[in-house]
């Protein structure tokens, strides 16, 4: 191994902390855009139960508001309830993007090694194929230690940069994905709590 990545140059190192962090960020990204986490599915159940019930308190809010990016979300609601149905949804909006913005972290991150790390390796290429051109001018065909030394570090430091864009890239698709999906949800619930309390329609948010 040690060979190998010597054999690929020095372009090998920016290309293996690229890898470490796909892998960290992945991990990151996993276990805090979990939908259990993000969302809780009958989080808007209870805060409607809360309400009728008149137990909706300054102190309830407070950990509401601590509890979920959802609880978040519907908290600022809350709190702006009293002061119509487009003052409600505007502060509802306010939080949502301070909460998705927290959600994106890292993920400009994952897009752009996804992007960066191909043309990493075929800067590697090129400069593989420059030291093969090099060595033919110096010394002719005959030295074929130098000239392979050139083409495998060519093909290393490609195979190294597609090796780590194409986790990167897959990783990133996933977790927008996922993140896309946990802004709908949020968003639908946050609607269903201004429609009920402002009359405009009848919905369970119990079995919202």
């Amino acid at each position: 191994m040690e060979n190998i990545f010597a054999a690929g140059g020095w372009l090998m190192f920016p290309l293996a902390l690229c890898s470490v962090a796909v892998i960290a960020i992945s991990v990151e990204r996993f276990w805090t855009l979990n939908p259990n986490k993000i969302a809780p599915r009958n989080q808007l159940g209870d805060v409607w139960t809360q309400i009728q019930n008149n137990n909706m308190s300054s102190e309830q809010l407070k950990e509401l508001r601590k509890s979920s990016p959802l609880g978040r979300v519907l908290a600022a609601g809350l709190t702006n309830s009293r002061h119509g149905r487009e003052v409600m949804k505007d502060s509802i909006q306010e939080a949502a993007s301070q909460v998705i913005h927290e959600l994106e972290r890292y993920l400009a991150i994952l897009g752009t090694i996804a992007a960066v790390t191909p043309l990493l390796g075929l800067l590697g290429t090129v400069l593989g194929m420059i030291k093969v051109f090099a060595a033919i001018m110096l010394e002719g065909t005959g030295n074929a230690g130098v000239l392979a030394g050139g083409i495998s570090q060519a093909l290393l430091t490609t195979a190294a940069g597609l090796g780590v864009a194409i986790p990167a890239m897959i990783s990133h698709r996933f977790f927008l994905r996922r993140l896309d999906a946990l802004v709908i949800t949020m968003e639908q619930d946050a609607v269903k709590l201004v429609d009920v309390l402002h009359n405009d329609r009848r919905v369970d948010l119990k079995q919202a």
